[in-house]
């Protein structure tokens, strides 16, 4: 219901507007034989192209990008046999006989067939309006794979579109009616429909219909949205994850272990590294941590140390550690960058790259990082969310090899991990540090350059005159995605009014050559307050796709300008994270 309440209300949304004209272009033939095949074939084609691209991969882009080509050139044919019937013939000879049977059918007055074949082509033309209802429905998709559930609620959104489409189009039909009978002007409504198809063809080649109309669709509809939403969706409250406890001081006494059902699959993962594929029915017996976590996590990295001690301590009494690496970022899903990471990161325990989030979903986890325990007849007994809390988790890890293996509970020695050095370092301890800031379009709050975000195009940016806490801009020339800032041009900056003892920053190099920069911090070089990844000078270089150190303070946390500067293009910026 909610996913076809969605689809009903696209037709307030601008983003509609380029298909009405396809649509209208029947208007006044029989709504059975010519509008409503058109627009089952419309749902059809969208609940199709949609499945399988939430799932599917980049081939099913490629493929849905050459059908919105071949769409174009077929709908703008159309346009022009309305405008200009004397040429239709003459248009229609040179064509492949599967576009000219489609064109033929869809001329003649009352063939469903060539209805419903024009709105499977109009289908791959529509944009719908991806407001929050949809957007639940795509998450949905691409966690859960391709079924029928998923086919369902994506055809529910469509049949939504297609019923108020529906209700217009059969309006349409009667004001048609009128203006051909009161001003005898059918050659020039056939004219004026001709245009409008040429219109929207052209609209949708130039990308008018995403970049623009679906922007405004978003902000039209979205309150009505959110309200459905609110009403009749079932709302929950995560859990809180706990506040850091660094402390490694053991806990006395028997810890009370509830019992959370059986643990799920360990099945869906995309690649293992440093162990074959394992399954939980293979680890009975053992006891067993998934750790979910991905590679550039500031939060994520300073619990390593504790996991990796656990496991050099408790493999030989029966610990398994299974790293779930499930990627945040693009550069995550890489086995390449994984690789080299779990490397350069010293891990030996069993990685589960989970680029689908199969398992995520399956453990219906919400956090980087997430620790769940497992004891050894496969049921979970403990949970932990985020950093801290490491006292608890080891006596549990113990609590449950004692359990499995009473003989062997006294030999076990409790463990400190060894000091860690650079991002893995615990953090300052002060609570009061900047947010967690994204530089992509997507998730962008507190960009304060005076320029606004022209995404996905390079444009010229400046860096605010002046920067309240927590603000940020961006200088020179940029290309802005969804996820990602890209510098197109050398000597680009980005600049942060920061409050914290460490700030990292997510860098990327997709092109491969090493890209350098230089930090300050109040218009001059950090000296003592430089980062593991800079020098006292402020100078580093950006080579690979990580998480960055850039200042340290020794000083306590107090509030900085930061600036870094990068002297080569094509570096690519992520996430700004403070500890």
């Amino acid at each position: 219901m909610l996913s076809y309440l969605g689809g009903v209300l696209t037709i307030f949304s601008p983003c509609v507007l380029p298909v009405i004209p396809f649509v209208f272009a029947r208007a006044d033939q029989p709504f059975r034989r010519a509008g409503l095949p058109i627009l089952l074939g419309m749902a059809l084609t969208f609940a199709v192209v949609a499945t399988l691209a939430a799932v599917g991969g980049s081939w099913v882009v490629a493929a849905n990008q050459y059908g919105r080509i071949a769409a174009m050139v077929l709908m703008a044919l159309l346009g022009l046999t309305l405008l200009l019937p004397t040429l239709a013939e003459r248009v229609m000879r040179p064509l492949v006989r599967l576009g000219g049977q489609l064109q033929q059918q869809a001329e003649h007055q009352g063939s469903v067939k060539g209805a419903l074949l024009l709105g499977v082509a109009i289908g791959f033309l529509w944009a719908p309006c991806a407001g929050p209802i949809l957007g639940l429905v795509l998450a949905g998709a691409a966690l859960n794979g391709a079924n029928a559930h998923t086919a369902l609620l994506l055809f529910a959104f469509a049949a939504g579109a297609g019923t108020s489409l529906a209700g217009a189009l059969l309006a349409g039909r009667r004001l048609f009616a009128w203006m051909k009978r009161g001003l005898g002007a059918e050659e020039w409504i056939r004219r004026g429909l001709g245009v409008a198809v040429l219109a929207g063809v052209t609209a949708i080649a130039l990308g008018l219909d995403t970049q623009y109309l679906a922007r405004i669709s978003y902000a039209g509809t979205e309150h009505a949205e959110q309200a459905l939403i609110a009403t009749l969706s079932a709302r929950t409250t995560p859990p809180v994850a706990p506040a850091p406890n660094v402390g490694m001081m053991p806990v006395a006494g028997t810890l009370k272990l509830a019992d959370e059902g059986p643990a799920p699959a360990l099945d869906g993962a995309t690649r293992w590294l440093n162990s074959p594929p394992l399954s939980l029915t293979a680890l009975r017996g053992k006891v067993v941590l998934v750790d979910f976590w991905t590679y550039s996590c500031i939060n994520c990295l300073r619990t390593l140390p504790y996991v990796k001690a656990w496991w050099g301590n408790y493999q030989s009494q029966g610990l398994v550690i299974i790293g779930v690496h499930a990627p945040e970022f693009a550069f995550e899903r890489d086995e390449g960058n994984v690789r080299k990471a779990i490397r350069d990161l010293g891990i030996r325990y069993p990685v589960a790259m989970d680029n689908d989030f199969t398992i995520w979903n399956a453990y219906r986890n919400q956090y980087w990082p997430a620790h769940y325990l497992i004891d050894a007849q496969g049921r979970v007994r403990d949970h932990a969310f985020g950093e801290g809390d490491y006292a608890h988790t080891e006596a549990a890890i113990r609590q449950l090899l004692a359990e499995a293996h009473p003989k062997m509970s006294g030999s076990m020695a409790r463990v400190l991990p060894l000091p860690a050095q650079g991002v893995m370092a615990a953090a300052g301890g002060d609570g009061n540090v900047s947010p967690e800031t994204y530089i992509g379009t997507e998730r962008a709050e507190h960009f304060a350059s005076p320029e606004r975000f022209r995404p996905d195009r390079v444009a010229l940016y400046s860096a605010p005159p002046a920067l309240a806490l927590n603000q940020w801009g961006l200088a020179g020339r940029w290309k802005v995605g969804g996820e990602s800032a890209t510098l197109a041009r050398p000597q680009g900056a980005i600049v942060y009014r920061f409050r914290g003892r460490d700030l990292h920053l997510v860098l990327g190099n997709p092109l491969g050559a090493p890209v350098r920069f230089r930090v300050t911090l109040d218009g001059a070089a950090p000296g003592v307050d430089h980062g593991a990844d800079v020098g006292a000078d402020g100078s580093g270089t950006v080579d690979g796709n990580r998480l960055y150190q850039l200042v340290r303070q020794q000083a306590g946390t107090r509030e900085r300008t930061f600036q870094i500067e990068f002297l080569d293009a094509g570096v690519q910026a992520f996430a700004f994270t403070f500890g």
